[in-house]
């Protein structure tokens, strides 16, 4: 039971490291994202009903969820995809105009982005998105710079966006590195 009195202290918890997969289906140019746990990426085309699907790309990641250390209270993150840094591509978007807001108190905008195609797909609760954006800040010296994490219904048209995504770009390997 989550106790409403409790400034969470977050610890990332059922850590899956995995893919990204974004694809395209030709046919009726949707995309559509989501998380393997294989050991490589799946690459090949296939057809599912009325959708051809051919993969527009892949990034390591991780699935993970969040526990608080004091409470004990398990926030789980299953319609998380990931995390997404603004670049800055859009000056007309909304988490453009939030990342020059920021910028002058060192603070860097992320979105936190769910699955494609959004239509029909379950959206992250203000609440996770704060607990996000405490989890990473909570290791942070707060005089340097900060992380801001928005919501992906910011985003005008994601098809458009080119924030980056955060990934293990260090991550050669599905098994997690041996503790030392």
């Amino acid at each position: 039971m989550k106790d409403e009195t409790c400034t969470h202290s977050w610890e990332m918890m059922n850590v899956q490291p995995g893919f990204i997969i974004t694809e395209n289906c030709f046919r009726c140019d949707m995309i559509s994202t989501y998380f393997s746990l294989e050991e490589r990426p799946p690459l090949e085309e296939y057809r599912e009903g009325d959708h051809f699907w051919n993969v527009m790309g892949s990034a390591q990641s991780i699935r993970f969820d969040l526990k608080c250390s004091k409470c004990s209270y398990l926030m789980t993150f299953e319609e998380l995809c990931g995390l997404m840094m603004c670049t800055g591509c859009d000056e007309k978007c909304k988490i453009y105009k939030l990342m020059k807001e920021y910028e002058k108190e060192r603070t860097w905008v992320y979105v936190a982005f769910g699955y494609l195609p959004i239509e029909g797909r379950k959206k992250l609760s203000p609440e996770k998105i704060l607990a996000l954006e405490q989890y990473f800040n909570q290791r942070r010296k707060s005089s340097t710079s900060k992380i801001k994490i928005v919501s992906d219904e910011l985003v005008d048209n994601i098809r458009n966006c080119y924030a980056e995504l955060i990934r293990d770009i260090d991550m050669i390997s599905l098994k997690p590195p041996e503790n030392k």
